[in-house]
């Protein structure tokens, strides 16, 4: 599994805690920024972990802002993202076997590192359930595509 990851700089404290989890369990990711803790524009990194999940060439997006709210608003302008705004392991399991998430978003000033290896743990271990899910996931692709520009 490929995953993206994004953060902002009031998100970056986390990001090497998850970039270590990532390298001891044997996943493929890449690092979408950004690397320093000067002040930046939450919307550029979310963007690009969005685009690169909606494109495939990831499986998954992980995004870490301060709240994670900022995240999970532009990721989910992204055609083809369903981003889950998630702080603890019931939703990221939850949105994972029901919207079938494929970018989470949380806040560094809202969970530790702890609850953040559960909950990434959960949202990349999950699989969809499909059956009566697949057609409500339809119809979000259905409503993204009446309001898509593209």
């Amino acid at each position: 599994m490929k995953i993206a990851i994004g953060c902002d700089h009031a998100g970056i404290g986390l990001k090497p805690v998850l970039l270590d989890y990532l390298e001891k369990n044997g996943y493929e990711y890449e690092d979408f920024g950004t690397f320093t803790k000067d002040s930046c524009n939450y919307a550029e990194y979310g963007q690009k972990v969005a685009e690169a999940v909606a494109e495939g060439r990831f499986d998954r997006g992980i995004l870490i802002c301060g709240t994670g709210i900022g995240m999970s608003i532009v990721a989910n302008k992204v055609p083809g993202i369903r981003c889950a705004h998630c702080h603890d392991v019931f939703s990221a399991k939850a949105t994972r076997k029901h919207n079938d998430a494929n970018v989470i978003a949380f806040g560094e000033r809202v969970i530790g590192a702890g609850l953040m290896l559960d909950i990434v743990e959960a949202f990349l271990t999950t699989d969809f359930e499909g059956g009566r899910h697949a057609a409500r996931i339809a119809k979000i692709t259905e409503v993204e595509q009446k309001y898509s520009r593209s």
